[in-house]
């Protein structure tokens, strides 16, 4: 049905106070104020770092078994057991993701380096980090009906991260063995900006090199993103800031 100029340029100036409302709205709401915290910290190959969070957390930079690299890690002090507070926040899981800086999911040494920065979510609650441990190990019992449960399980998990808080980790600086292969395809935007993460190439003997290559060390910046009102340690200062979107 064809509409007259008057209907239409009535028709756009609602559309147009709608969108204006919806603007207004949206400017008008409060930005959701969370505790900053820069970190840095290095770490050498098969060895950890961990610094104190607060409230009983600890955030662990840890070796990953298997594979050169390492592990980010929210715990509670002492450990509460797989699966830690970061992974449980951070999807997808047993695949690749940001939180594994190493040589896991066909990753060369490099390539690992040159995904600079991460980001990453992890729970601060402690009741829904027990209630988010017993619906990820019930997805993984398998059984009869395992898929409606592991759909329930999904859909909870998703729910309790909703409310997770937020972290980067930048690497400032590293030391490699490069892997002598080929990236894989969806590895090569990051082997490309390997160069622009300041690293150092360790030499290898002749022979020895490998293809996916080694971390060999690495230094790096952390900014976390706590809730207003939390209650860090002696020692760790935090600025209130706008939580991450």
């Amino acid at each position: 049905m064809m509409m007259n100029g008057g209907r239409r340029q009535a028709l756009w100036g609602l559309i147009a106070l709608v969108i204006a409302t919806v603007a207004a709205y949206a400017a008008g709401q409060p930005a959701r104020a969370c505790r900053q915290v820069e970190l840095e910290g290095e770490v050498s190959a098969g060895q950890g770092w961990k610094a104190a969070l607060g409230q009983g957390w600890i955030f662990r930079v840890l070796p990953i078994d298997g594979y050169s690299g390492w592990d980010l890690v929210v715990d509670r002090d002492p450990p509460a057991g797989y699966p830690d507070a970061l992974l449980l926040a951070t999807p997808p899981y047993g695949s690749i993701n940001e939180r594994e800086i190493g040589t896991t999911f066909g990753l060369r040494a490099q390539d690992a380096i040159g995904w600079n920065t991460r980001s990453f979510r992890f729970l601060t609650d402690a009741a829904q980090f027990g209630e988010a441990q017993q619906w990820f190990r019930q997805s993984a019992d398998g059984g009869p009906n395992s898929g409606a449960r592991n759909r329930q399980s999904m859909q909870r998990l998703l729910d309790i991260r909703n409310g997770a808080s937020s972290g980067q980790l930048r690497i400032l600086d590293a030391r490699v063995v490069p892997g002598t292969r080929d990236p894989q395809s969806f590895a090569r935007e990051w082997a490309l900006a390997f160069s622009r993460t300041q690293h150092k190439i360790e030499p290898v003997a002749a022979g020895q090199a490998t293809t996916d290559g080694r971390l060999i060390w690495m230094r790096f910046s952390l900014t976390l993103w706590f809730p207003d009102g939390w209650k860090f340690p002696v020692g760790v200062r935090s600025i209130r800031a706008r939580c991450p979107e």
